[in-house]
């Protein structure tokens, strides 16, 4: 793998990822099993968080503070009772930490001092191609060029995979944000003898199927696949996977402040919506494997079914699962529907035992130079997408009337609630040096006490365009996705989380379920309303 690496500064404690076996007919993983194999399979065991349930670690917060955000799109949250780290007692830490950006190690207990407390400020937002303060610009300039980097088959590329870089699905209009591409997945449903209950399992090997194959006989496609016994001499792959979707790429900028936004906060926005809207609408929180913490859990928030919760597990996944490339917290490559293709096989030449260039005591896969951690510095340290503030300007009326529409639906019994339930304007980030990650990571004065506005909450819902797969979530996240952060909207051509949704009319009124009221309200307002909030959504 890459040599010629920029040293990385914060240091992970790798996490014990057990191969998991190849089994042709394996169509689905528990909980339990090994985080791998062709992106997150569908798990039976639901990991959903409440206020109650314990099952979480609120950062921080109290998960019933609804002081951490707001529903306005004219006010800031404020920090009135959020709690502050400092002189506290961490037991997650190895030692006092200097450097506020410092990872934390597991196991033993320091208390951490000189803390600041700054008060909320607005997050850094822009599409400049320049830091947010997490790492000076030069470090930021050189992990973006890693992130901008094209991996080839000698370092690890494939066999199968969706692209060769980062930067292929995530490049508009400035390296880290979207793009149009999708990946695609499939799997199948099955009723359940016991409960009764449809249940989602997983296309053989997982629900990805990879586009792009660095050998044609080892080239994915969505089963059934008769000439599957061309791997391995096995059966063919008769079964049909009637469940089908696209995913668009997801933006990745401003992503280390939704990292840094503690677990109770999202929380506490899931348990005030169903009082807002009369109990129609309720955001799911779950909680899932933070990989690089040995798989303990934390409220989760990134991807469209939320399988992730922090940037680096996020960035292990990625690499394997849209790269082909094994790395420290996902050791085992993927299969092609289910046929092993790994070193060995003969369609990759590169072992997946390889020790890190930099740590020779741990095991890196194909990933030796650690580029995982370098992805994930590099989108902590990346800006907020920004505003359009020509267009504000010069459709200021118009915006300002869709910005009160969005937030407050105007009826003939008067305003009620609207898209601004789920698409939350602002959300205020912990403060810094809440420890987060279940325990590897400290919130850096660059990420903390500020305020974002992605115009989403992070959480599950039913809007009536859930795409039928199942994650890290359980059964119970199969017909949501993942409230879509509208900051930087007026960059995608392609909208919803299928990319079939061409205009912001058609996405609006696509929804459904949960989002029933506010849509059946959109269709009573005038072509003018409709225009206002079109052109709010414009300067987004």
């Amino acid at each position: 793998m890459k040599t010629l690496k920029l040293a990385v500064i914060v240091l992970f404690l790798a996490a014990a990822i057990v191969p998991a076996a190849w089994d042709r007919t394996v169509y689905s993983q528990t909980s339990s099993a090994a985080l791998a194999d062709q992106a997150n399979m569908a798990s039976d065991t639901d990991a959903t968080a409440t206020a109650t349930s314990g099952n979480y670690d609120p950062e921080g917060v109290s998960p019933n503070d609804t002081t951490t955000w707001t529903y306005k799109t004219d006010a800031d949250p404020t920090a009135a009772k959020t709690t502050t780290t400092t002189g506290t007692t961490s037991t997650n830490s190895t030692a006092a930490m200097a450097d506020d950006s410092t990872a934390i190690d597991n196991g033993s207990t320091t208390t951490i001092t000189a803390c600041p407390t700054p008060p909320a400020a607005a997050a850094p937002a822009g599409f400049d191609n320049k830091t947010n303060g997490f790492t000076a610009q030069t470090t930021f300039t050189a992990d973006k060029l890693v992130f901008e980097e094209r991996d080839e088959i000698d370092e690890g590329l494939g066999p199968v995979y969706n692209a060769q870089g980062c930067v292929e699905c995530h490049q508009n209009p400035v390296t880290g944000a979207i793009s149009q591409i999708t990946e695609l997945r499939a799997g199948h449903n099955v009723t359940n003898t016991t409960t009764g209950a449809v249940e989602f399992r997983d296309a053989p090997g997982g629900s990805l199927i990879n586009d792009r194959a660095t050998n044609s006989k080892a080239q994915e496609r969505v089963p059934p696949l008769y000439t599957a016994g061309i791997i391995g001499g096995g059966a063919a792959l008769t079964g049909s996977e009637t469940v089908r979707t696209f995913r668009t790429s997801l933006n990745t900028l401003g992503d280390g402040f939704v990292e840094a936004i503690a677990d109770g906060t999202l929380v506490a926005i899931a348990n005030n919506q169903p009082g807002t809207t009369g109990g129609e609408i309720q955001g799911l929180a779950i909680s899932v494997p933070v990989l690089e913490a040995n798989n303990n859990k934390r409220i989760a928030r990134f991807g469209w079914k939320n399988q992730h919760a922090s940037l680096l597990s996020f960035s292990g996944d990625a690499y394997l699962n849209e790269i082909g490339i094994t790395n420290f917290l996902v050791l085992t490559e993927n299969t092609s529907l289910g046929r092993f293709v790994g070193f060995g096989s003969g369609f990759d030449p590169v072992p997946d035992n390889q020790p890190c260039d930099a740590n020779v005591n741990v095991i890196c896969g194909e990933d030796t130079a650690q580029d995982v951690k370098i992805f994930a510095r590099f989108m902590r340290a990346t800006k907020a997408p920004p505003r359009d503030q020509e267009i504000i300007n010069k459709y200021l009326a118009d915006v300002t009337a869709g910005a009160q529409i969005f937030a407050s639906m105007p009826t003939a019994n008067g305003p009620t609630f609207s898209c601004s339930v789920c698409h939350v304007p602002s959300i205020l980030t912990a403060k810094p040096c809440t420890i987060i990650n279940a325990g590897t990571f400290k919130v850096p004065t660059a990420l903390g006490s500020k305020i974002i506005r992605p115009f989403g909450d992070f959480l599950l819902h039913d809007v009536g365009t859930g795409d039928g797969i199942v994650q890290n979530g359980g059964q119970i996240t199969r017909r949501k996705v993942r409230t879509a952060p509208l900051w930087g909207v007026r960059t995608r051509d392609r909208l919803m989380h299928d990319g079939n949704s061409l205009t912001f009319s058609d996405a609006i009124l696509r929804h459904a379920g949960e989002a029933t009221s506010v849509i059946n309200n959109y269709k009573l307002l005038t072509s003018t309303q409709k225009r206002q909030l079109q052109t709010f959504l414009e300067s987004l």
